[in-house]
């Protein structure tokens, strides 16, 4: 543990209080290194610390950068706090930049504003379920969760039990649903306390044995039902069946739902009404076998939007957290929450003929300036945007993708684009360049475009 600490300007108590009180707290939390810049607080801590306390003063801050090697930090936890006039956001800086200098920022500040814009249609009383599945679409799993439970989320839902058992361990504590249960899973759900979703009469029954094994009873679940998705689910012609089974169980019903095929398409409105139709139909007959209340929910992101009768007793919440929708006619503003930049490596200047990348297919029509850039389709900057297909913005402007995108590397054409620099800030999609359009530009959906970023690509999260 290593802390690098200012001088303390308007502490309110004398010197001698000050760093005794300092001191006392370093001492306590065992911290192993204090880098201490100011004219007073070095010296005030003096013979204060521990021997084991490697005590390390700077006059200012410029001279503990001057100073500064990264070598020095390794394997450590460090902990900035300085007052404002120390300019320890340089110090930051410092510490934030890696080797691989791609990263994902996400903006917490519109997860949050995203969440309320969806609030404002909810009728009084709907729950909210926001999925955090596969990363919560890219964004990061814990940190997204941490924000959702701060505003009052109801249920989060995930796809496996092992990204359930990540939240708990991260410190989340309100109710999660697993949509994708194997009884490989059975005991990590219950040891984390997890609710899965029971679709198969298999499942149902494996997983109330495992129960009864442990001597657990009432233990909470959600029934999915199949209305038209034909993915999993009970079918409608099984719900006497289900309901004989449910009676006999060591379950306890938290909800019964089922998943909208198509509900962002106008085209299709006719055939969602209709899986609203048989879903209703099948919980009626369910609720004949069943005299627990149980919450109904069928609606998703767009759902909540276009069909606003569908939202039942909850709703589920997911790609539309991240500012991700489907046309509302304005009904919502959402806010973008992830930005994928990089930074340009080397600049190249190409002769007109000269080709670019492997396999030679980037062919220069005429004397350019090619850019290198830090990301490639191990990243999850897929290959699908090589020879044109893609553009990053540079600068306020658009560069197309020349030649074939890399596995760690992609190259654009800058020509035209002023004041490019080797390490240049290009971005990849963002508020500038909406994630929608480059996933539009393959053929594929923001969804995709999301979830294929590379763990290797580092989240920064940030928050005002």
């Amino acid at each position: 543990r290593t802390i690098i600490l200012s001088e303390f300007l308007e502490s309110g108590m004398d010197d001698r209080s000050l760093y005794g009180r300092i001191a006392g707290l370093l001492t306590q939390h065992q911290v192993k290194k204090v880098i201490a810049i100011g004219e007073k607080l070095g010296e005030g801590l003096q013979g204060q610390l521990p021997d084991t306390t490697e005590l390390r003063t700077y006059l200012s801050t410029d001279d503990f950068l001057h100073d500064f090697r990264s070598s020095q930090y390794s394997h450590e936890i460090i902990l900035i706090k300085g007052a404002r006039r120390f300019g320890f956001e340089r110090i930051a800086k410092l510490f934030e930049k890696k080797l691989h200098q791609t990263v994902l920022e996400i903006n917490l500040n519109a997860l949050s504003h995203n969440l309320k814009e969806y609030q404002k249609i909810l009728k009084p009383g709907t729950r909210i379920m926001a999925m955090v599945k596969a990363f919560s679409y890219g964004s990061g799993g814990a940190e997204i969760a941490s924000v959702l439970q701060y505003h009052n989320v109801n249920y989060l839902g995930v796809a496996y039990a092992d990204e359930g058992v990540e939240l708990v361990r991260s410190g989340i504590t309100i109710p999660i649903m697993v949509m994708n249960a194997e009884e490989s899973s059975f005991q990590a759900i219950v040891d984390y306390h997890l609710q899965p979703v029971i679709y198969s009469f298999g499942l149902l029954h494996q997983f109330n044995e495992y129960l009864r094994q442990q001597g657990l009873s009432s233990y909470p679940v959600h029934i999915e039902i199949e209305t038209g998705m034909n993915r999993l689910g009970f079918l409608q012609s099984q719900m006497d069946a289900l309901g004989t089974a449910l009676n006999g169980s060591s379950f306890s019903i938290q909800s019964v739902f089922s998943h909208l095929a198509s509900s962002e398409e106008p085209s299709q409105d006719e055939f969602t009404e209709a899986q609203a139709e048989r879903f209703q139909e099948a919980v009626a007959a369910l609720k004949k076998h069943i005299s627990q209340p149980f919450l109904q929910h069928i609606s998703n992101s767009a759902a909540i939007v276009r069909h606003p009768h569908l939202q039942m007793d909850m709703v589920r919440l997911g790609i539309g957290l991240y500012g991700i929708e489907v046309d509302n006619d304005h009904m919502l503003q959402l806010q973008p929450v992830a930005t994928l930049r990089s930074t340009i490596a080397q600049l190249k200047q190409l002769k007109k003929g000269d080709t670019v990348s492997y396999n030679r297919r980037g062919v220069v029509q005429r004397d350019s300036v090619i850019a290198t850039v830090r990301i490639g389709y191990a990243d999850g900057y897929s290959r699908a945007f090589g020879n044109g297909v893609g553009s990053m913005w540079v600068n306020g402007k658009l560069a197309p993708v020349v030649g074939t995108v890399c596995m760690d590397m992609t190259m654009i054409d800058v020509t035209d684009i002023p004041d490019v620099r080797e390490g240049s800030d290009v971005i990849v999609f963002g508020p500038q360049l909406p994630v929608q359009e480059i996933a539009a530009r393959i053929g594929t959906i923001p969804y995709e475009i999301m979830t294929s970023i590379s763990h290797r690509v580092k989240r920064v999260y940030f928050h005002e």
